[in-house]
């Protein structure tokens, strides 16, 4: 593929994402994101083991970042979904209400 049409894939992928995202009410987005966060948990173990195949230091060194990228992902992922979750837990009241 050239860098035309991969371009217009990203482009395209971009809108449709925003327009999917966009319809999903707010009370659904944290399933969402706890999905999303599980699929990439699966997606890192993928480069873990792919990274164990590595050949040569150009794809340890991309394999190696690209397992630290996404450890960071899902950390800030469940870090957000625990916040989000916060949001719906009851208020302590003074008073012991």
């Amino acid at each position: 593929m050239s860098i035309v049409e991969l371009a217009t894939v990203l482009i395209l992928a971009v809108f449709v994402g925003l327009e999917v995202i966009s319809k999903v009410p707010q009370t659904l987005h944290t399933p969402l994101m706890s999905a999303t966060n599980a699929i990439h948990g699966v997606i890192l173990v993928g480069g873990i083991i792919v990274l164990g195949t590595a050949e040569g230091p150009m794809m340890l060194t991309l394999g190696t970042a690209a397992v630290i990228f996404g450890t960071l992902n899902v950390i800030g992922g469940f870090a957000v979904t625990d916040r989000m979750l916060q949001m719906f837990k009851a208020r302590k009241r003074e008073g012991g209400r």
